[in-house]
C-alpha cells in the first residue's frame, strides 16, 4: 500500500487501524475535508521518501496527528478547509494541549505531539503558503529527559549469560548461542535491539579484515561504520556456525525457530526472565546494554564525540546525558571512599589538639 493510502487509511480511522498509543478520546472515524486529507498525503510522502521515517515512527506521527485534528475539528465546531486548519489561533492549540494534560499524558508525550503537530504546519506552510501564527507562540512543555540507566559490567555479564541460558532451556543449543550473540552486539557494539535484528547476512563484515566493523542502518536510514571487538565477532560467528537455518547474504542473521527475522520480544522476554532471576531492576532490558556500552567507554576515558559517532547521534547534546551518569557514580564513588566527605556525625576520629570543631571542618 502506498504512503498516501496509508495516511488516508489511518486518519480515517479505518477499522484496521491500531488503537492509539496514548490515553485519551480519539474519534474511532474522522473526516476530514478533501483538501486538509491532500495535506496529510502530502506529509505523509514526504515522511518516507524525503525523511525516510522509519515504519513505527510514521505510526506514531500519525497517532499524534489524528488526535490533533480529532480534537481541533471538535474544539472549532467543524474545519472547512486547509485555510481554516491554518487559522486556527493561539487558544485552540492550548485547548487542545490542556485536554492532553487533563487526560493524564506526560508533557514529554505531548512535547513529542507538539513537534509531530509543527512539522505537519511547516509542510503546509511550505507547500501552500498558509503559515499558522498561532502555533507560533506555542512553547514545548517542559519536561526532564529520564537520564540512561546503565548496568554495570558485573550485571551487564551476568544477565546476558543467564539469559542466553535460560533462553535454551526446553530447546535447542543453538539459541542459547544466538542470545548470547545478540546481547554481546548490543553491549560491545552499542547497537539498538531494532538496529541488530535488522541485520542481514551481507551486513557481516568479512573476518580477515584487519578491523572489522560493521555497518548498521539506524533511524532515518542513516548508515554509520562500528568496529567488532574480538569478543562480539567470536560470539557471532559461533551462533552463525551452528545455526540451522541458511546465513546467506539476503537472509536475516538472528532468526526465530522458524528461521524467520527474531521478534525482539523474544530476546526481551528472555532478558526479563534473567534480571528477575538475579533480582535485578526492571531498568536492566536489552536496550540498557546500548547505555552500558556507553557508560563504560566513558568511564574507561573515551572521547564524547568518538561514543556519539559510535551511537550514531545526531546532536551531541543527547550523547552528552551520559556524562551526568558517568559524574553521579564518580560522585558517589567519591564520597563512599574519602574520609572528609563522610556526612555530619560518621566521622569518629577526634580532630588534632588546637583544632577547632567546626561544621565545615567536619
Amino acid at each position: 500500500m502506498s504512503g498516501p493510502a496509508v495516511a488516508r487509511r489511518r486518519l480515517t480511522g479505518a477499522a484496521t487501524d491500531a488503537p492509539p498509543a496514548d490515553k485519551g478520546a480519539v474519534p474511532s472515524a474522522l473526516t476530514l475535508p478533501a483538501d486538509i486529507a491532500a495535506a496529510v498525503a502530502d506529509w505523509d510522502r514526504w515522511l518516507v521518501a524525503e525523511r525516510r521515517a522509519a515504519a513505527n515512527t510514521i505510526d506514531a506521527y500519525h497517532r499524534d496527528l489524528k488526535g490533533f485534528l480529532a480534537f481541533i475539528q471538535d474544539w472549532s465546531g467543524g474545519l472547512d478547509n486547509l485555510p481554516a486548519l491554518a487559522a486556527i489561533e493561539i487558544s485552540g492549540f492550548r485547548a487542545w494541549m490542556a485536554s492532553r494534560r487533563s487526560a493524564g499524558l506526560k508533557p514529554a508525550s505531548t512535547a513529542r505531539a507538539l513537534a509531530v503537530v509543527r512539522g505537519f504546519y511547516r509542510r503546509i506552510d511550505r507547500v501552500h503558503g498558509l503559515p499558522a501564527p498561532g502555533l507560533a507562540g506555542i512553547g514545548s512543555p517542559k519536561h526532564a529527559r529520564p537520564a540512561p540507566r546503565p548496568m554495570t559490567p558485573d550485571e551487564a555479564g551476568r544477565v546476558t549469560t543467564l539469559a542466553a541460558e535460560m533462553a535454551a532451556e526446553g530447546g535447542p543449543a543453538w539459541i542459547a548461542a544466538r542470545e548470547g550473540a545478540l546481547f554481546a552486539l548490543l553491549w560491545g557494539a552499542g547497537l539498538r535491539i531494532g538496529e541488530a535484528l535488522g541485520l542481514d547476512g551481507r551486513d557481516w563484515p568479512g573476518l580477515r579484515d584487519r578491523q572489522p566493523a560493521l555497518t548498521v542502518r539506524g533511524k532515518g536510514g542513516k548508515q554509520r561504520r562500528v568496529p567488532l571487538i574480538a569478543a562480539v565477532t567470536d560470539a557471532v560467528e559461533a551462533y552463525r556456525a551452528i545455526c540451522p537455518h541458511p546465513q546467506t547474504p539476503d537472509r536475516p542473521i538472528f532468526t526465530g525457530l522458524r528461521g524467520g527475522r527474531l521478534d525482539r520480544a523474544v530476546a526481551e522476554r528472555h532478558m526479563a526472565a534473567a534480571r528477575r532471576a538475579l533480582g535485578l531492576d526492571d531498568s536492566a532490558t536489552p536496550h540498557a546494554l546500548r547505555h552500558s556500552f556507553a557508560t563504560h567507554l566513558l568511564d574507561g576515558g573515551a572521547d564524547l564525540r568518538v561514543i556519539q559517532d559510535l551511537l550514531g547521534h545526531e546532536s551531541l547534546a543527547t550523547t552528552q546525558r551520559y556524562t551526568a551518569v558517568a559524574t553521579e557514580r564518580m560522585i558517589a564513588a567519591y564520597t563512599a571512599a574519602h574520609p572528609r566527605a563522610r556526612h555530619r556525625g560518621e566521622d569518629t576520629d577526634p580532630p588534632p589538639d588546637g583544632v577547632p570543631v567546626t561544621g565545615a571542618g567536619r
